[in-house]
């Protein structure tokens, strides 16, 4: 009789903070600080993506996230090819999770940091060779469509009302990649990007 009671107690302890939790789906779009010389680009690399968020003790969330980056290569590879009639490209898929935490869970304005780890599948985009030159580069190429981990970290604000949130903040992604390939389409810099990052979500 002794075990049970304590056994009810404890749950009566547990439920209204589990009653508390939220789970959040969010969506954002992110501009690459990486290429602020292509701001007038038509054909400028977008990052978007969505995430899921769940609060499993207040001002803690575990955080799963999906998205596409443009354009990984770094600044001193981009910038001399954005005025050749060259179009290279590396883009990444990626998909990752990680723990954010918010300074004031459950205030209208909170900060926050996270950190993130997963995998990114990276692809090489070439146009303006013309269809058999390209077709042939990508098949040369090719050897840099591979799927590599990935660390990330970043910050924020969160502004909620209601159901809803707004997100503004910062990322910074970095592949790890070690393929031969990478190291030279990217003049042996680091693939990464710095994000300027709006999102919208929901929790319910």
């Amino acid at each position: 009789m002794r075990h049970a009671l304590a056994v009810v107690f404890a749950v009566v302890l547990v439920l209204p903070r589990a009653s508390e939790a939220q789970t959040s789906l969010d969506g954002f779009g992110a501009l690459s600080l990486n290429h602020l010389t292509a701001l007038g680009d038509s054909g400028m690399p977008v990052d978007f993506g969505g995430r899921v968020s769940f609060e499993f003790v207040p001002g803690v969330q575990a955080i799963g996230e999906f998205g596409r980056l443009g354009n990984v290569l770094p600044s001193v590879v981009a910038l001399p090819l954005s005025f050749a009639p060259v179009d290279l490209r590396v883009s990444a898929f990626y998909g990752e999770g990680g723990v954010r935490l918010l300074a004031a869970p459950r205030s209208a304005v909170s900060p926050y940091v996270e950190g993130t780890a997963g995998v990114a599948h990276l692809r090489l985009g070439v146009n303006g060779l013309g269809s058999t030159a390209g077709t042939i580069a990508r098949a040369a190429l090719n050897l840099i469509d591979t799927r590599d981990p990935m660390l990330g970290v970043g910050g924020g604000v969160l502004l909620q009302g209601g159901p809803v949130h707004v997100d503004l903040g910062y990322r910074y992604k970095r592949i790890l990649t070690g393929s031969v390939m990478s190291s030279i389409l990217s003049a042996g810099q680091e693939l990464q990007t710095h994000q300027v990052r709006f999102g919208v979500g929901v929790r319910f």
